[in-house]
């Protein structure tokens, strides 16, 4: 930032409502903020855990730690005690900011408070490089969380883009920066000397309103968030001017046909992008409109940097139209992108595996036909059951749990729990989620509670949970047609 201001000292950084922070002013607020940092011990190579909503201070602390040396962590700032106590017990940061000293007792805290750093000096903080840039932190398959370390340094080229963006673009933000999309394109907007507009809150014709005043050039969004724009009326977006807008990028989710065709028709096939990675960054894939069009469907080809390989279940490659389990390897070898932090890949030799399922077509382009068999993905979110089912398992009057992703609409999918109460317990659905409610993040507690008195898993403790899926996806449909 130091190099953006000394170009263009006045300049917009990040507008935020009616707030808008020029490059000098914002990179003497991180200045400051740097220097309240490492008067909390924090050095180069550390973990600085950013337990901040979306905001002005979110933005100065992930650039002071930087400027440190140390390595941001973003997470929710709602996160219940257990779920956080979890998380830092994985990452062991030098400080937790946003969070009251009760609430992570051993670790050292510093909260939410802006104006503690104005006293402080906003001269140049001579820059360290840390090791690693970011670690995102991730609910983890084993319902156990975990930190993707990504292997970037500290290191950006100022007149660079970030994906699909070009430097001094005008970028909007509609999404969590706990989340790896957010968090990324919104950065790497302001490396290349780019405008962040942060909404701090998904509206959809807010959105459509701040992409015309503030003349927009990049968004990225999630089929979600693209949904509720779709259910606009055409007099609402039509009402919008969005001739700025260079590139709507989506991610994080599978996109409904129909909704990817509203989006190409609407904006244009130049103007729209996917990208299939993983904030593991092993491969990218990615698939521009008019390639859309030309094989519906498909996230696209991977880009040269990897290799991505179907295999069956014996490890064999799959032939093309097969469905099997999509392995990836950049060209610089395993383990060179991320490293885990309180987990272990899946693996194949030296191809690692997201847990998605997928094809090949004749021409090379790829098709999921499931995002992890298990994983529950709403409105961009990755949710992991067996961390709800730990949370379920714990109340004293359940006897197990399994916790599926319904198909939603709105959010593409929803969560739905089925619970076996123990013998002879009674157990109220009010009951349930009040306990759930202190062990877990509100969009994690399931939508719809389902209880049984059969039991859910054999004596493996194995349960057949794609079965119990597909029978009430299957109900609920019958159910729509007679109703319909």
């Amino acid at each position: 930032m130091r190099h953006h201001a000394a170009s263009g000292p006045d300049k917009p950084a990040i507008t935020i409502g009616d707030q808008v922070i020029g490059r000098e002013e914002f990179e003497a607020r991180c200045n400051r903020r740097a220097r309240l940092l490492e008067r909390h011990g924090v050095k180069r190579d550390d973990l600085v855990t950013i337990a901040l909503p979306n905001g002005l201070e979110f933005y100065e602390t992930a650039f002071a730690a930087w400027k440190l040396g140390a390595t941001p962590n973003p997470i929710s700032s709602s996160l219940s005690d257990m779920e956080l106590g979890a998380i830092v017990a994985v990452a062991q940061p030098r400080v937790i900011v946003g969070m009251e000293p009760s609430r992570a007792p051993g670790f050292a805290t510093l909260s939410s408070c802006p104006e503690l750093a104005n006293d402080l000096s906003a001269d140049y903080v001579p820059s360290l490089i840390p090791r690693y840039w970011k670690a995102m932190t991730s609910g983890g398959s084993t319902g156990r969380p975990k930190l993707i370390v990504d292997h970037m340094s500290g290191k950006w080229d100022p007149a660079e883009g970030g994906i699909a963006q070009q430097p001094g673009e005008t970028v909007l933000n509609p999404g969590p920066l706990y989340h790896n999309g957010p968090f990324l394109g919104t950065m790497l907007g302001l490396f290349g000397g780019g405008h962040v507009v942060e909404m701090l809150k998904f509206d959809p014709l807010r959105l459509l309103d701040l992409i015309e005043r503030h003349r927009i050039n990049w968004v990225l969004l999630v089929p979600t968030l693209m949904h509720r724009i779709a259910r606009l009326s055409d007099a609402e977006r039509a009402a919008h001017d969005l001739s700025s807008l260079r590139m709507m990028l989506h991610s994080a989710a599978a996109c409904a046909p129909w909704l990817k065709r509203f989006w190409i028709e609407w904006l244009g096939p130049e103007r729209v992008l996917e990208v299939y990675t993983g904030t593991e960054r092993q491969a990218l894939v990615t698939i521009t409109g008019a390639e859309w069009l030309a094989h519906p469907g498909s996230v696209g080809r991977v880009q040269p940097g990897a290799e991505i390989r179907i295999l069956d279940q014996f490890g064999n490659d799959v032939v093309p139209g097969d469905v099997g389990e999509i392995f990836l390897r950049p060209d610089s070898g395993r383990n060179t992108t991320y490293h885990y932090l309180g987990a272990e890949a899946r693996a194949h030799g030296e191809w690692e595996s997201l847990g998605d399922l997928g094809h090949w077509d004749a021409e090379g382009f790829l098709y999921l036909s499931d995002r992890r068999a298990d994983l529950i993905i709403r409105g961009g979110a990755n949710i992991y059951p067996a961390e709800i089912e730990a949370a379920l398992d714990a109340h004293p009057s359940v006897a197990s749990s399994i916790v599926i992703g319904l198909p939603d609409e709105d959010l593409g999918h929803v969560v739905h729990a089925i619970v076996q109460p123990a013998a002879g317990a009674r157990l109220a659905e009010g009951e349930l989620r009040e306990f759930l409610q202190a062990r877990l993040t509100h969009y994690k507690i399931p939508r719809t509670i389902e209880f049984v008195d059969t039991p859910l898993r054999d004596d493996a403790g194995k349960a057949r949970r794609s079965q119990l899926r597909d029978r009430r996806i299957a109900a609920t449909d019958a159910d729509q047609a007679r109703k319909g």
